[in-house]
């Protein structure tokens, strides 16, 4: 079915000062109540972890030489981590390349226009408040209505 149908919105990740060859897209397709999304990220880094914390984050762009404007994770009911908004799975980084595909309810596409997806240089662990643990912010994207 998303074959055929144009993504609602999409990020152009770019990779950050510490890790430059990180490239890809995140597409956010809405499908009645909930979104599906789709990551195609390359060139992540193996030295650090072959997961990667890979959130939805509230500011509303990627400045900032450590990407400091993508604020922090986005989060509509201010529930602690890892139930806010924007939390998703991590990336499985295999020879530095990642695809995931995944549908959820936490937010609308309409909800995460103008937000910032970020991926991390480490693992999410799930429990550490309010962001995981999952170290520095190393790739961002602007996600934007297509």
């Amino acid at each position: 079915m998303l074959q055929r149908n144009r993504p609602s919105a999409k990020a152009v990740i770019r990779g950050g000062e510490s890790c430059p060859q990180i490239c890809g897209e995140v597409l956010f397709f809405q499908t009645g109540n909930s979104v599906t999304v789709r990551a195609d990220i390359s060139n992540l880094p193996d030295s650090c972890s072959m997961f990667h914390g890979f959130h939805i984050h509230g500011g509303d762009s990627c400045g900032g030489k450590d990407f400091s404007a993508s604020g922090g994770h986005f989060d509509l009911d201010e529930k602690p981590h890892p139930m806010h908004s924007g939390d998703m799975p991590p990336l499985l980084s295999y020879n530095g390349h990642a695809f995931m595909e995944f549908r959820t309810n936490r937010f609308s596409v309409c909800e995460i226009t103008g937000k910032t997806v970020v991926i991390h240089s480490g693992t999410d662990d799930f429990r550490t408040q309010p962001s995981g643990n999952a170290g520095e912010k190393i790739a961002c994207g602007l996600i934007c209505r297509c």
